[in-house]
């Protein structure tokens, strides 16, 4: 009796410690790279730029950089200058495909070389077709910055901005047309944050998330209000997609959670039931 006591009692305590290691594995490791994060290596880039020699106007490029969301996806100066940041000798080399700052006219073909989609459509914008006429319209630069460039989003639409070149009423309209979509994937974003937290893998459905904010985000540089409305039924219907199986994860998790804690209770009440047995086992001894 005793040994089936014993044995009672240790398998209680097992299932209740794999519950606990099993959420435990899942938030913290299953939700995390094997590597933990990325190894920052040296770049002669950085080195020159913050050294002493470096003209003052030139120094603060690198802390720009840093909290830009290109430097959060590892996206360094090479990527856009060319060069090769590992030797200092070759850092600025045309043989190593250095070109530097490009002219004012040549920004767009120059963020272009990443973000195709975006550059085609804005060319053949009001915008590009301003830029390429006059070479005074505007380019990639006068509206996301340079070096601190950061996450795409609608609030980049705003009075200030726009009205350096023109008045802020057809703006307006385009701001508005985005928003509800905008606001949405949003939304999304922040469930499958949510759940990957949890540990739960939601990688295909961010991919598709983040497929349908860029060809949507590519769209909008058209400048082209009608276009995007005209646009948003499909982009509504990916989305309705990705929310649904959000909604699934979510309730799978909700049962799981449940289940487990049902578990838990169970286990630990029938720790209690055994030890008490095992008491009244002995007294009787």
């Amino acid at each position: 009796m005793k040994y089936v006591l014993s044995l009672l009692i240790v398998l209680s305590a097992a299932a209740v410690a794999t519950a606990g290691y099993r959420e435990t594995f899942e938030k913290e490791f299953l939700s995390k790279p094997w590597a933990g994060g990325p190894i920052v290596e040296k770049s002669a880039c950085i080195e020159c730029h913050t050294s002493d020699m470096m003209k003052a106007s030139f120094r603060g490029i690198p802390d720009e950089w840093q909290g830009s969301w290109h430097a959060l996806n590892e996206v360094s100066c090479h990527d856009c200058h060319g060069g090769d940041p590992k030797d200092p000798s070759m850092a600025m080399s045309h043989v190593r495909g250095f070109v530097g700052k490009p002219n004012y006219e040549d920004v767009p073909e120059f963020c272009g070389k990443c973000h195709i989609g975006i550059m085609k459509n804005y060319l053949e914008s009001g915008h590009g077709r301003a830029l390429k006429a006059t070479r005074k319209g505007p380019n990639c630069v006068t509206c996301h910055g340079s070096h601190g460039i950061q996450r795409a989003s609608i609030d980049i639409i705003n009075e200030q901005l726009c009205t350096r070149c023109h008045s802020y009423e057809r703006a307006k309209t385009m701001k508005q047309a985005l928003f509800l979509t905008e606001k949405r994937m949003g939304e999304i974003g922040k469930e499958l944050n949510e759940l990957r937290g949890e540990g739960i893998f939601v990688g295909d459905e961010e991919k598709t998330l983040f497929s349908t904010q860029a060809e949507f985000r590519a769209l909008f540089h058209t400048v082209d209000v009608s276009l995007v409305k005209k646009s948003t039924d499909e982009f509504t219907k990916r989305l309705d997609g990705i929310e649904k199986n959000v909604r699934k994860t979510s309730a799978e998790l909700r049962i799981r959670r449940n289940f487990s804690a049902f578990l838990t209770f169970v286990f630990a009440g029938l720790a209690i039931i055994v030890g008490m047995l095992a008491r009244t086992y002995k007294d009787k001894d």
